[in-house]
């Protein structure tokens, strides 16, 4: 029908391809999905689940191909990169303070041969992908640090994960904050010691070969980042359960459900 957006195509990527270009071509699909500024939550996210659920929730969102938020965002690229073995990834938590308000956005951290970079969505272009090429976690941080500046925004607080399985029907929980680091009680240099410990935590997990613990918890939700500022409009209608995110979020809130609502409005 004359109208119809298309639909993005997942990318397929031959033996050979390098990592660094796959992570673009991974990138550009969840680009191609757009970020939902519509208000209703098509997917629900339980950052519980585990990781097998997630990855079927994340082949759905493929089949759908309605746009994303940032969670989604995060989720995907676990799904899309499973495959690229040589390629840790880890989530990324960022709280934010900007006019009297505080926001959440959440990305992929990856690292590949000891660089590390980032996947995600955001209205921010800044504040998403990240190519693979920064020396140490604490400068991939400090570049998001940055980003939001920028925005206006002040980071309070970066929670990172461990690494997460490549095993597609891994019953384990990603492990969304093995590291809470708040900024208002770090001093500039603990803050970078921090970063480098848990990089280096993280690379003496896989030197050991074992996946990372399964938390045995429900962990708290998050919520939120700055991004781009264009509607999307809908590829297709309704799915079963939709839910209304809030753009922003109260000082502090602590019941908000564990869904994909991250996201800020500079």
């Amino acid at each position: 029908m004359a109208g119809e957006i298309p639909i993005p195509s997942v990318p397929v990527f031959q033996p050979s391809t390098p990592i660094p270009e796959r992570l673009e071509a991974v990138q550009r699909y969840i680009r191609e999905l757009q970020y939902n500024h519509t208000g209703t939550q098509f997917f629900e996210i339980k950052k519980s689940r585990p990781l097998t659920g997630l990855m079927d929730l994340a082949k759905e969102m493929t089949k759908e191909a309605l746009p994303i938020k940032c969670l989604e965002a995060v989720i995907l690229g676990i799904y899309l990169t499973n495959n690229m073995t040589t390629l840790d990834r880890f989530p990324i938590s960022f709280k934010t303070h900007f006019s009297g308000n505080y926001f959440r956005h959440i990305v992929l951290g990856v690292n590949f041969g000891g660089r590390y970079g980032a996947l995600g969505i955001s209205r921010r272009e800044e504040l998403m992908y990240k190519a693979p090429v920064f020396r140490t976690l604490s400068e991939l941080i400090f570049d998001f640090e940055e980003a939001y500046r920028r925005c206006w925004h002040t980071l309070k607080k970066v929670k990172l994960g461990h690494c997460v399985s490549h095993d597609p029907h891994s019953v384990e929980q990603i492990e969304w904050k093995r590291s809470i680091l708040d900024l208002d009680k770090l001093s500039r240099e603990d803050f970078r010691k921090e970063l480098e410990r848990h990089a280096r935590d993280m690379r003496l997990k896989i030197g050991k070969g074992t996946g990372p613990p399964s938390p045995t918890k429900d962990r708290k939700k998050d919520v939120s980042s700055p991004q781009r500022g264009q509607a999307s409009p809908h590829r297709r209608n309704s799915r079963g359960d939709r839910r209304p995110s809030g753009e922003k979020k109260p000082a502090d809130s602590k019941a908000m459900p564990d869904l994909n609502g991250y996201q800020i409005r500079v």
